[in-house]
């Protein structure tokens, strides 16, 4: 499956709510609720994607295996969110420390290494 099917939104709500077997009245509610955000067409009429389809996999997930009521949900949705915001801090910040690791060594600078329990804190001064 290409990337932009996975994301192109043409799943009316009736069709999401057999495919879930869910009622359309669940997805209009977890929409109000603000745990999905489906696409709309100029006419107004909500479309979903496949990648909706799978967040309300998620949720319903959630709701029903495990019990979480709405008001969690939208915080376990919220956590996800910033983990993977996270993550791709510690990504950049990583290659960012690649690049400078291989970077050659300027000699108008030299490097500080000061240990902090487990962390390391690097600073550079000039000359």
């Amino acid at each position: 499956m290409q990337k932009n099917s996975y994301i192109e939104p043409v799943y009316l709500i009736s069709a999401v709510a057999e495919i879930l077997d869910i009622h359309p009245q669940t997805l209009r509610q977890y929409e109000r609720e603000g745990l999905i955000k489906p696409s709309r067409t100029n006419g107004k009429i909500r479309l979903y994607s496949q990648k909706d389809i799978n967040h309300i996999k998620y949720v319903l997930t959630l709701t029903r295996e495990l019990g979480v009521n709405l008001a969690g949900v939208d915080i376990i949705l919220q956590l996800n969110q910033k983990i993977e915001e996270l993550e791709n801090d510690v990504l950049n910040l990583k290659s960012r420390i690649q690049t400078t690791t291989n970077l050659s060594v300027v000699p108008d600078k030299k490097a500080l290494v000061i240990q902090k329990s487990s962390l390391e804190i690097v600073v550079l001064e000039k000359k």
